[in-house]
């Protein structure tokens, strides 16, 4: 071999073992690099220098919406029956290549929450939905707690007044799925279900919509506020009256009673709830007692809710008698002048309440009821709310009914004293606490008006786009439902080929700060009956329910004394229609249970409606109201 092969041979062996000697560096530098792990915290990969995060404007509210594309929707006709669902909107319209078609069995609605606005919820259709938050509060509505007044004069055999049977106070007797089945992060997520159903009597096909009352708060972190507490106590001659008697009966209308009615005064019913309320103050409370007859009284000072002192308060509670005249209006007013240097607390630390024991006869002083009302709402304005107990079959609703159409009031009925106690031990955190004020629902829908709003107070306050409610307060929730956490609307159309609603509600919390939230609601155009869910199914059977009644009672009280064939508003051409509102005289008389021939007719028809839907719905605790169909229907108090 000569040198220049020799040469070239050692060149060549020498670049190969550069090359092999460069790649096992490399191979080390690289093994000894630590390995990359993803960051399991990250909610999301970071964007890339081409597609930039736009940047939130500061200065729009949580509630702004933006845009979100809607698809046409194109449902399938449901079957009749129950549960029928309505046909969905997706919050993004599907892939062109995975059309979005409804599930075999019947078409299906849900109400698509706007994009992050967050908050709106709703469930599919047909069966019942899962709760969306386990472990959380429910909410309810102010205004009446109960219908105890209108039941209990039924069984007097009197005849209640229409304000004695109230939306909200019945929807308060039950619990309702509200057809959340989204989490909620905020203080209230309101819920949206559909239904359309004929009118028992006419056929006519009726569209409701219910509102669902949800809140993310967890119960466990629940807790109410501490308590600047004044208890007013009714002390005039109204409440010297036994319990189940009326006081103005004397001058008219005599009923037997038996010797336990004969010997318990209303105002000793009272002295038992006052107890049942003391018993509930913690040691940080401050609590002061005042009676009222023509004229108010201080019986105990704003003091400390230590055990000594609820002991004196209650030893002179029980010194009191009745006596006197009644100026309402003198009572509340030492209640403000109490809690006037409380005003200033902060309302996330502190409660400012009242609590008014009374039969509501007021009939000296400011009786008017814009007079009362103008002075609750004015400690309304400065975070002190009322409550009102009402005692006896004669508690005047009517009164109470419409004073507490205020933010933060609501009001009970006691008709038992261990009934009363065991309420305050379920519910005296809730009933003191209200947590949202001022909302509002307004509707965006062509061809769609609200005509009616059930399960709310401030209904008459309802427009045709509108719906306000002054307070929720927090309320119990068991198996996933919601005691009274439903309000109901009953749509018109007006016209028009629009089935898509948008929905906004807007509220503020105890300290004043604004958020709500918007959806999409679709509502299908074929006639035929569904209903999304029990939840509004059991609204609208309770809604036909109360306007029955309330026709009713406006009827016998209106056509008792004129000695005259009359024909009841309730009709197979109209239905069973909306009941109109008044307001009359606060010193209430009894009538006797009076059902003309027509309404008993009408309550024996409505009781297989009531059963057969009672049935659908399986919940057998709405018997209570079917016991008193069935009662009024075979009644023999005839009034013909």
């Amino acid at each position: 071999m000569s040198y220049r092969q020799l040469s070239k041979s050692r060149i060549c062996h020498a670049l190969l073992a550069f090359i092999i000697l460069a790649a096992l560096l490399a191979a080390a530098c690289s093994s000894s690099e630590p390995a990359k792990v993803p960051d399991k915290t990250a909610t999301a990969p970071a964007q890339s220098h081409t597609q930039p995060t736009a940047p939130a404007a500061p200065s729009a509210p949580s509630f702004i919406p933006t845009t979100v594309p809607v698809p046409s929707p194109a449902p399938a006709a449901p079957s009749y029956g129950q549960h029928a669902p309505a046909a969905t909107i997706p919050s993004q319209p599907p892939a062109p290549s995975q059309p979005y078609t409804p599930p075999p069995t019947s078409s299906f609605s849900i109400n698509s929450p706007l994009s992050s606005l967050g908050g709106a919820a709703g469930g599919k259709c047909g069966a019942a939905p899962p709760p969306g938050n386990s472990g959380t509060i429910g909410l309810a509505v102010g205004g009446a707690k109960d219908v105890n007044n209108f039941r209990e004069n039924i069984r007097a055999n009197y005849l209640p007044l229409p304000t004695d049977i109230t939306y909200e106070g019945l929807y308060y007797d039950y619990y309702f799925d509200t057809g959340n089945d989204t989490p909620c992060n905020k203080l209230y997520c309101p819920s949206y279900s559909c239904a359309v159903s004929k009118d028992p009597f006419s056929g006519k096909s009726e569209y409701y919509l219910s509102v669902g009352l949800n809140s993310g708060m967890k119960e466990s972190d629940f807790a109410r506020k501490k308590l600047n507490l004044v208890i007013v106590l009714d002390i005039s001659g109204s409440m010297s009256s036994p319990f189940d008697e009326y006081y103005y009966d004397q001058f008219g209308v005599k009923q037997e009673l038996n010797m336990w009615e004969r010997n318990t005064q209303k105002i000793e019913v009272a002295k038992d709830a006052i107890k049942a309320i003391l018993n509930k103050l913690n040691r940080d409370d401050h609590f002061s007692i005042v009676l009222y007859n023509q004229r108010s009284y201080l019986l105990q000072r704003m003091s400390e809710a230590s055990r000594d002192n609820l002991d004196y308060a209650m030893d002179a509670v029980r010194q009191v008698a009745a006596g006197g005249s009644t100026d309402l209006s003198a009572g509340m007013q030492l209640a403000t002048d109490l809690l006037d240097e409380y005003r200033w607390a902060n309302p996330n630390d502190y409660e400012n309440r009242v609590i008014f024991l009374t039969d509501a006869m007021p009939n000296t002083g400011e009786t008017g009821e814009y007079s009362l009302r103008s002075m609750m709402r004015s400690n309304a304005g400065n975070k002190i709310y009322t409550t009102y107990v009402g005692i006896g079959v004669d508690f005047n609703t009517e009164l109470i009914d419409y004073m507490t159409k205020t933010r933060g009031a609501n009001y009970y009925s006691v008709h038992s004293p261990g009934e009363f106690v065991q309420r305050m031990n379920e519910e005296f955190d809730y009933m003191v606490t209200p947590l949202i004020f001022n909302l509002v629902l307004s509707m965006d829908g062509t061809g769609w008006q609200i005509e009616q709003v059930y399960g709310s107070p401030e209904a008459d306050k309802a427009t045709g786009e509108i719906m306000k409610v002054n307070t929720l307060f927090p309320s119990k929730k068991e198996a996933g439902q919601t005691k009274g956490g439903l309000i109901l609307l009953k749509l018109r159309r007006t016209g028009g080929e629009n089935d898509l609603l948008k929905l906004r509600v807007t509220y503020e919390d105890r300290s004043g700060n604004q958020d709500g939230s918007e959806a999409l609601v679709y509502f299908e155009n074929t006639g035929r009956e569904y209903y999304e869910n029990n939840g509004i199914r059991k609204g609208i059977l309770l809604a036909r329910y109360a306007n029955l009644m309330k026709d009713w009672l406006i009827d016998e009280r209106g056509n008792i004394r004129q000695g005259q064939s009359w024909l009841p508003m309730v009709n197979t051409e109209e239905g069973i229609i909306i009941p109109a509102t008044f307001l009359g005289t606060w010193e209430r008389q009894s009538l006797p249970l009076t059902v003309s021939s027509p309404y008993r007719s009408l309550f024996r028809d409505f009781s297989y409606y009531f059963s057969n839907e009672m049935r659908e719905i399986s919940d057998s605790t709405l018997n209570q109201e079917l016991d008193i169909l069935q009662l009024l229907g075979h009644s023999s108090y005839k009034g013909d």
